[in-house]
């Protein structure tokens, strides 16, 4: 497989969004690693430019808000000027609010949606017409929450089940194009985002523990990379990290049914009100790293 990552992503320009962090910048590493050109964007400029510096000067950074779609083609338009085209998109800024509908401001579940969403769509608009011109690939990062259902993430969850069939239509529409449509999902991953949850909220962890025992794992952005990379070489209709995520998305109707609702239900009347209070105390919507960003 590392043969085949390597001769599929030798030479082929790499756009990654959320490119600062996790699983965007341990991507980024791997596709690098494998001989591709890699367009990293975010909102952090220092850490940009230090993993530019680090992977080399064939790179380039752009700083850039999803939500923004000036910022975007401007971006995109650097990075056709710097490395000469986009092979492949992957689309994985994203951000979680801490709360429920209840507790949260309206301004902070919007903006969930508006970062993971809503900037997918905007990410896909902005590159489509390079990556059909070398008919090309997008990766959109959904997550098992598309199909999870968990108290306190309704505005993520919406979001990443969002992308999901965002990327089911897209994939038919770009068809004829050349260009073939991937969405990612994953359990939960051990990323600054999420350390902010486990700290901010101590509650999450029990609430994990309510799921079905591999369904509240964790796993590593350097795992999900490898299977991203895999997917990129692939041209993967879904990426699921770990595999056996496969199984529970067939059977997705169950977290949804009505004897998965009265079940979670009584988990939630005892964690709903914990979480409530605990996000009261904190006193802030967004972990700490989403916070520095002004956002």
């Amino acid at each position: 497989m590392t043969d085949l990552l390597a001769g599929e992503l030798a030479g082929k320009v790499v756009l990654v969004t959320g490119a600062a962090r996790g699983i965007g910048a341990e991507t980024a590493r791997a596709a690098a690693a494998r001989g591709a050109r890699v367009a990293l964007l975010g909102l952090e400029p220092r850490l940009l430019a230090a993993l530019a510096e680090e992977l080399g000067p064939q790179h380039a950074w752009f700083e850039c808000d999803v939500t923004d779609q000036q910022a975007l083609e401007r971006a995109v338009a650097g990075t056709v000027a710097a490395l000469g085209g986009i092979d492949v998109v992957l689309a994985s800024a994203g951000i979680t609010n801490n709360g429920t509908v209840a507790v949260d401001p309206v301004d902070a579940l919007v903006r969930t949606i508006e970062v993971n969403l809503i900037g997918v769509v905007r990410t896909v608009s902005a590159t489509l017409p390079h990556v059909a011109a070398r008919h090309g690939y997008y990766l959109l990062v959904s997550s098992a929450a598309a199909f999870i259902v968990l108290p306190g993430m309704a505005a993520y969850g919406a979001s990443k089940a969002g992308i999901e069939q965002f990327g089911n239509a897209l994939r038919l529409e770009v068809a004829h194009l050349g260009v073939t449509v991937g969405t990612a999902h994953m359990v939960w991953v051990d990323t600054d985002m999420m350390r902010d949850v486990k700290e901010d909220l101590p509650i999450f962890g029990q609430m994990l523990s309510g799921l079905p025992r591999r369904l509240g794992l964790y796993t590593t952005p350097e795992r999900c990379a490898r299977a991203f990379l895999r997917g990129v070489a692939r041209r993967s209709r879904r990426v699921y990290v770990p595999r056996y995520l496969a199984v529970a998305q067939l059977v997705r109707c169950m977290f949804g049914s009505a004897a998965a609702d009265m079940a979670l239900r009584r988990v939630a009347a005892r964690t709903v009100p914990e979480l409530e209070g605990q996000v009261r105390r904190l006193g802030r919507s967004f972990g700490r790293h989403t916070e520095a960003l002004g956002k």
